[in-house]
């Protein structure tokens, strides 16, 4: 029996990946943007559950540990939080499906303060697929916190990027070797 799969799209917004954005990590994010369009309309099309897990963050908030850490980026109400590119267009068309689900969160672990692991459980997945950035931030707290909470991993190399290209190889190694996550590329 094949694994019931879900989608994790990490934090492809405005923000994080256009050559403006407020904490962007530039052409490696804008170079992906193809290949996590294709992923998430093969997920939608398979009728796999598909999770826009997305960054949200209040103006002026000095509690939030990331302020001191990073500029302003995705704040409520803004741009900067729509999805990068042609991925809005793929959620705009399929938000009200049954199997696509916008899931705001306030930490890098899709995990942290969410209810992503009621919603996969209920669903019986055991198998996350992740995409999105940062690499060697939000995408990996995610696997991290997945990986304790049983799942198994797949992250798409071709679909993750990261503004230190470093972080984004030492990630996708610590992935494979301490995650035992499959590293697909198309």
């Amino acid at each position: 029996m094949n694994a019931k799969k879900a989608l994790i799209n990490i934090d492809y917004t405005y923000d994080f990946v256009a050559a403006d954005g407020a904490l962007t990590c530039g052409e490696p994010g804008q170079a992906i943007e193809r290949r996590i369009v294709d992923i998430a309309n093969e997920f939608i099309k398979n009728n796999d559950y598909v999770v826009f897990a997305i960054d949200i963050h209040k103006l002026g908030d000095t509690l939030h540990p990331e302020t001191r850490l990073f500029p302003p980026h995705n704040i409520e109400g803004t741009d900067g939080r729509k999805l990068y590119g042609e991925l809005e267009r793929v959620y705009q068309d399929n938000k009200n499906a049954d199997n696509v689900y916008w899931m705001d969160k306030t930490r890098y672990s899709a995990f942290a303060g969410t209810d992503l692991e009621l919603q996969l459980r209920a669903r019986g997945i055991t198998e996350l697929h992740l995409v999105g950035v940062c690499t060697d931030i939000c995408v990996l707290h995610t696997a991290v916190d997945a990986y304790n909470k049983g799942f198994n991993l797949v992250i798409h190399e071709d679909a993750v990027a990261s503004f230190d290209q470093e972080g984004h190889a030492w990630a996708l190694r610590h992935f494979k070797g301490s995650l035992g996550a499959t590293i697909q590329i198309q």
